[in-house]
């Protein structure tokens, strides 16, 4: 059979097709959102701790810069001293590198939850197909992932020009500025610059997120037949389950006959319904009952009853009460109490045993 076109896949995606696809590593994801969260977190990490990180950069700066003022410097004193530089470095740059460290986990926690596959990492052979090759390079993925890239360069492009072109008028005035305030102004362009592209980002990544969750649900879209095999796979095929359950019932029904013989009285409705109770003081608490049914099985089971010589009583209210309110191998309510009692008590009476019943 031909496979079917996916314009026939109009179903929403199952369940268990969800979480395959999960379990492989595809799930919907939009690249752009943790870089723009890492260049965000970077920024206001700055804002926070520019200043704190560099005063702490220029003083290492200085310590590094009297290294060559040193006498007699040995290798082992170098190093120590190199060990340091760097240690102090990390340190002071240790919120910006937490804070992108933890951006970039919980950026991607957000979008996809915590996940781990190890099916996206496995080499597969049919990556190295270059006809597939071919087709994936053409696909409508990789124009979606071109058009985002220009779309990108273009951004970051047209903001760097604009922001640029309006500092421009300030360049004649660095002249007559101080070394520090040459750097503090060339800083706060470029600090202005990323703000802008990230803000304009924030916009990009909205859009991206939104065309991949939708391309992601499209591509997940199971056709009605897939639908159905998959429900055969996971709950089994209606007929086998329809025919597993009929054989259950005739065995149910089968036990619950062979213990007709055991009871001491058939409660009938008198023609629909009919109730075998047994009671047994000595190990029950009160009657149970042990079959009941309808129609042809109700009269099957006053033929056990007359076959073993078993009472039967015709008590309409009675018989529908016990049918609906207890279930086989279960001890009739208290509510019943009274009233198979009495029945009992009329049973025991005709075969001159009332010590049995002397307890209920």
């Amino acid at each position: 059979m031909a496979e079917e076109s996916f314009e026939d896949k109009t179903e929403k995606a199952t369940p268990k097709k969800r979480e395959e696809a999960r379990k492989k590593g595809e799930v919907a994801k939009s690249r752009e959102l943790p870089s723009v969260a890492v260049l965000l977190a970077g920024l206001i990490t700055l804002t926070l701790f520019g200043s704190f990180m560099y005063s702490h950069i220029q003083i290492i700066m200085k310590g590094a810069f009297s290294l060559p003022i040193l006498n007699d410097l040995s290798i082992s004193d170098f190093m120590v001293f190199a060990q340091r530089m760097i240690n102090l470095f990390i340190l002071v740059i240790s919120p910006l590198l937490a804070a992108i460290f933890i951006t970039a986990v919980l950026s991607n926690i957000m979008q996809v939850g915590f996940m781990l596959s190890a099916e996206s990492i496995k080499p597969k052979l049919s990556k190295l197909d270059p006809i597939k090759g071919l087709g994936r390079l053409f696909s409508k993925q990789s124009f979606m992932e071109l058009f985002k890239s220009l779309l990108k360069l273009a951004i970051v492009g047209g903001i760097a020009y604009l922001t640029i072109k309006s500092e421009m008028k300030n360049l004649t005035l660095l002249g007559d500025m101080e070394l520090n305030s040459i750097i503090a102004y060339i800083l706060l362009t470029i600090f202005k610059l990323f703000i802008r592209c990230t803000l304009a980002m924030i916009f990009m990544v909205v859009i991206d997120y939104a065309f991949q969750k939708w391309d992601f649900e499209k591509k997940l879209k199971m056709s009605k037949k897939e639908v159905k095999d998959e429900f055969k796979r996971t709950e089994g095929d209606p007929l086998i389950k329809s025919r597993i359950r009929s054989i259950q019932m005739q065995m149910a029904r089968k036990r619950m006959m062979q213990a007709v013989p055991e009871a001491d009285v058939v409660i009938t409705n008198p023609t629909d319904l009919a109730v075998a109770l047994k009671y047994d003081s000595s190990v029950m608490s009160a009657p149970k009952l042990l079959a009941k049914g309808a129609g042809k099985i109700a009269k099957r089971i006053k033929e056990l009853a007359e076959k073993h010589d078993i009472p039967i009583v015709e008590n309409k209210e009675l018989a529908q009460s016990l049918y609906s309110l207890v279930e086989i191998g279960q001890e009739i309510p208290p509510v019943l109490y009274q009233a198979i009692a009495e029945v009992l008590a009329y049973i025991y009476k005709l075969k001159g045993n009332i010590q049995n019943f002397s307890s209920l």
